[in-house]
């Protein structure tokens, strides 16, 4: 995509977002008055998602980037249960399709970051970013002393425009008739902005790569980046470049590979919920590599990590395990314990979570759950859809459940493309979650 600098300062991101809502409005007026004129009768939604409208919203917040351009994949995060169909797909294609800085702006990150004369410690540094998103790009660079590194530069700005960003956004959607009115998202808000603050801090997210380095080291399935520290800042963040392919590869090897790939993702997720309680919930593609010399999974990007307390994790065991013995008086039980209802919730909506929690359980109860085969992720959409009518069934769960129904979700996407079939409850008896 096309360089360009990340329009700065919360007014100039103000009048972006009023350029952005105006355009979808007036877009919206002349679609309603199209289909008028055809003697239609267009709803709200019909109106406001046209091509031309996702267009200009994917490239507005394409350009303005940070939080502007995440917010939505975080509001969208139960696979498109809260928003339109058409906006929650246009989201996910933001992941990766964000502008690059230009090469100037890159030059005086990196003059910020190491002083004057910066070059001086590279025998090559590769300007164009092998990767650009909503908080950074990545570029290759080799030292002096021969290290081939991955240096992720964090966009001039961006962590000042984060909660301006999210309460702009937020408003842009509410305004449009996305949101039900009767949805609180206040608390989810809040977290996405504590998250985003969190993945703005490269010191940190370099703290969780060497924490979750330490974790894995005894595993050899597995390979996690090295930091180098003194090329690491707050908005520069240097770390082993890894030669492996996309995750996406492992679909074209042999099925007793991607079997063995597929286990290791599935282990490695539940260590991190029920064993560890740091959990990488970004569940995007991007974050995971393999390579096939060594068969390795190599996991990367650990801005989004989050800690699960030890009370957090048991009421996820205990809905686990009722999901296993398929016992709905215990599922219920367990959803009060995890937050997905309140001791007073209505019977109907009780009924209806139980049935939602079953079928996101049923690969567990499986001896074998063919993923690529499944019609699950079109079932429980279809479900939720139904349940959104009922405008008193939307209540969200707490903010860190919501971000692991994102990893596992993710996890299901990811296992879904690598066609397999696994022994998943077979898996969770064998580490003794069962």
């Amino acid at each position: 995509m096309a360089q360009k600098s990340l329009p700065a300062g919360r007014l100039g991101r103000l009048w972006q977002m009023g350029r952005l809502a105006s355009g979808v409005a007036g877009g919206a007026i002349g679609e309603g008055a199209r289909q008028l004129g055809r003697g239609q009768r267009p709803g709200l939604q019909q109106m406001l998602l046209t091509p031309a409208n996702l267009t200009r919203i994917r490239d507005r917040l394409s350009e303005m980037r940070g939080a502007a351009m995440k917010v939505g994949q975080l509001i969208s995060m139960e696979s498109g249960e809260l928003l339109p169909p058409e906006l929650s797909g246009l989201f996910e294609q933001l992941r990766e399709q964000a502008h690059p800085m230009p090469l100037g702006e890159v030059n005086q990150v990196l003059k910020g970051a190491w002083g004057e004369g910066w070059d001086t410690k590279f025998k090559r540094f590769n300007f164009t970013p092998l990767a650009a998103a909503s908080i950074g790009q990545v570029h290759e660079a080799i030292t002096n002393q021969g290290k081939r590194l991955a240096v992720k530069l964090q966009y001039p700005g961006v962590k000042r425009s984060i909660d301006s960003d999210i309460d702009n956004v937020s408003l842009l959607l509410r305004w449009s008739g996305l949101i039900p009115e009767t949805l609180d998202l206040r608390p989810l808000l809040d977290e996405a902005k504590q998250q985003l603050h969190n993945e703005a801090d490269y010191q940190a997210e370099a703290e969780m790569l060497t924490r979750f380095a330490g974790l894995v080291a005894d595993e050899a399935r597995v390979k996690v980046p090295r930091v180098e520290p003194e090329l690491s800042t707050e908005n520069v963040l240097a770390m082993q470049f890894l030669e492996g392919l996309p995750i996406d590869a492992v679909a074209e090897q042999s099925r007793e590979e991607r079997k063995r790939v597929a286990l290791v993702l599935l282990e490695i997720a539940l260590r991190e919920v029920f064993e560890w309680g740091l959990v990488q919930t970004d569940p995007n593609f991007a974050n995971y590599r393999y390579d096939p010399l060594t068969g390795q999974v190599q996991l990367l990007d650990f801005g989004a990590c989050r800690h699960y307390s030890e009370d957090r994790r048991d009421a996820l065991l205990k809905l686990l395990k009722a999901g296993l013995a398929d016992d709905q008086a215990m599922m219920l039980d367990a959803a009060i314990d995890v937050g997905y209802l309140q001791a007073d919730t209505p019977d109907a909506h009780r009924e209806g979570m139980a049935e939602l929690l079953l079928g996101a359980l049923e690969p567990l109860r499986s001896e074998r759950f063919a993923f690529g085969q499944s019609d699950l992720a079109r079932r429980m959409s279809a479900r939720v859809m139904e349940l959104r009518r009922d405008r008193q069934f939307l209540m969200l769960p707490p903010p860190d459940v919501l971000f692991l129904h994102r990893k596992l979700g993710g996890l299901y996407l990811l296992l879904t493309r690598l066609q397999v079939t696994l022994p998943v409850r077979y898996e969770i008896e064998r580490l003794g979650y069962a």
